[in-house]
């Protein structure tokens, strides 16, 4: 799975168009997508979305943080939201293949060089906090920019990196690493306000005061209001009327998907909705959000009907749309909401290519895609036929009792599915890094040391890539001998020739580990790699024969 995070700055800039225009540019120059730009002239704020791998991604944050430290005075800024320097703050967001304890060091070492190459005081918050009272971003900005010159001269507040002077003209920025916040607003068939606010109280975290039948709030023995918790974790929720759309909403702020999938707060407004004797249309989901969010969402929904989980990731994403009713007052449209669609939409792969086209370029003169893609679209693929053998397995009533192996099969099978198709490209990406580090120039000893180092380093990525698919087509054997021994038997062909396709992938990925390895003696490092090939595709060999065996035995 690539890594890619999600980075939001919010520069004290709102209503120059030149200087966003030129902040952006910067940070596109450093190869970052350039996702979202929202200027607010009232707040004189923007709120800037890039997104792609974690380098790419710091490395355009710290460019956009210089500029903005070279055009934004904050000595003459003024504006209704709460700021403390030219780039207020800076969150870098995990989207898919890293942690969050990751991305919280990828935060602390941005500060760190934002604080010594730039001189701007910088404070870490959220993951990246020193301490827990650095952890909120409004106690961090309490008293704004113009409490700077005294806050940092104490011990409290001294920034966590930069110089402790107060900097006039950038103030201080404060970066760390945070979920992603999905903006998320339910529909009601209701255009009263109060309808939608109690609605709110009762499923946000913070909850509200209680109330007896009445309607009066309850008081406690000391006479303050008796508060009582809402229903859900980790989000927050208002009540509105959009008069654009002629209803009332609860717009929430989902501030941690994990202990808030969207499913949940959808079903939970359903049944508070019921309770006040109103109904929920649909949802609207506001800015972007992360694919997983609505992948999960469409398993819940499957599984609430009864049917396999293991779906490919469109139709389970078509199923979220559907059950979360997000056509309901505009259309939603996926390319343009999902995060990792919106940065495919910049970077077409192999998967993107049609069958014809695929195969038409592996019997061309061009030497990729070559052994190490169709080894990883072999792997695939078997990995795709024992999800199948798993989902049918599944529909049968009289194979109940293994159901919920069959399940996790599928959903392991899925994955491994997914996982092996991407390094279909990687493969030839690898191979492509090799050839271009061989054509560098090599006319003076800077460039020939230059050219050796690139030449290394992509030819340990060529080793890698098909390691992994080796080790990806090892996994996928294993469910391979799971479908064709448990499985449904009218699928078990299906199952076997998967468990055949697992085996292709291995032998093509051992063959590209081991053409990459360089001649002679094998440093112990390599050795070892080699050593594990050859034990790996030994696994597979044998665990593939005996499914075969299996399979033949039955016809």
């Amino acid at each position: 799975m690539t890594r890619l995070v999600e980075c939001v700055p919010n520069f004290s800039e709102g209503r120059n168009p030149d200087v966003i225009k030129a902040i952006t540019d910067a940070m596109e120059a450093a190869g970052a997508v350039l996702l979202d730009v929202d200027m607010g002239a009232a707040a004189n704020r923007t709120v800037v979305t890039i997104a792609g791998t974690p380098e790419v991604v710091t490395e355009a944050a710290f460019m956009g943080i210089k500029v903005a430290s070279q055009l934004i005075d904050m000595s003459k800024h003024s504006g209704e939201h709460p700021r403390m320097g030219a780039t207020d703050v800076c969150p870098i967001v995990p989207i898919s293949g890293i942690s969050m304890e990751d991305c919280a060091k990828l935060a602390t070492d941005l500060g760190r060089r934002v604080g010594e190459e730039l001189g701007i005081p910088v404070y870490l918050y959220e993951h990246s906090a020193t301490s827990p009272q650095r952890r909120s971003l409004a106690d961090i900005r309490h008293g704004e920019y113009e409490a700077l010159p005294t806050k940092q001269a104490t011990k409290e507040w001294a920034p966590d990196f930069g110089p402790t002077a107060f900097n006039a003209k950038s103030g201080a920025t404060v970066i760390g690493a945070r979920e992603f916040l999905i903006a998320y607003n339910i529909n009601l068939n209701t255009k009263e306000r109060l309808l939608a606010s109690r609605m709110a109280i009762r499923m946000r975290e913070g909850g509200g005061p209680a109330r007896g039948s009445d309607g009066e709030r309850i008081l406690k023995a000391d006479g303050e209001v008796l508060r009582v918790p809402g229903a859900l974790k980790a989000i927050r929720a208002v009540g509105w009327v959009i008069e654009e759309y002629g209803i009332a909403q609860v717009s929430v702020n989902v501030l941690n998907s994990a202990l808030a999938p969207l499913y949940v707060v959808y079903e939970e407004a359903k049944r508070q909705a019921e309770l006040l004797g109103i109904a929920v249309t649909g949802s609207e989901i506001v800015g972007l959000v992360p694919k997983a969010a609505l992948v999960e969402a469409g398993r819940y929904y499957l599984e609430k009907q009864g049917l396999s989980p293991a779906a490919p990731e469109d139709e389970l994403i078509h199923i979220a749309i559907r059950s979360l009713g997000l056509n309901d007052i505009k259309p939603f449209i996926a390319s343009e909401k999902i995060v990792e669609f919106k940065l495919q939409a910049s970077k077409k792969t192999m998967a993107d290519w049609t069958l014809q086209y695929f195969v038409d370029r592996v019997s061309s003169d061009a030497p990729a895609p070559g052994g190490g893609s169709v080894a990883a679209l072999a792997g695939s693929l078997g990995a795709a036929l024992s999800t199948m053998a798993a989902n049918l397995t599944i529909r049968r009533p009289e194979l109940a009792n293994i159901k919920p192996e069959m399940r996790a099969l599928a959903l392991k099978a899925q994955d491994l599915k997914t996982r092996l198709l991407s390094c279909v490209t990687e493969d030839s990406e690898a191979f492509d890094a090799v050839m271009a580090a061989f054509r560098l120039p090599k006319s003076t000893d800077a460039e020939i040391a230059a050219r050796q180092a690139a030449i290394e380093k992509a030819n340990a990525l060529a080793i890698q890539v098909p390691l992994k698919v080796l080790r990806l087509c090892d996994e996928a054997s294993i469910l391979a001998q799971q479908a064709v021994a448990d499985g449904y038997k009218n699928s078990l062909s299906d199952a076997a020739s998967g468990a055949a396709m697992t085996l292709a992938g291995a032998e093509g990925a051992a063959l590209n580990v081991m053409i990459n390895m360089p001649s002679g003696k094998l440093p112990k490092e390599l050795q070892e790699i080699a050593d594990e090939a050859k034990q790996t595709l030994a696994q597979v060999r044998t665990r593939v024969q005996k499914s075969l065996e299996v399979a033949h035995s039955q016809f």
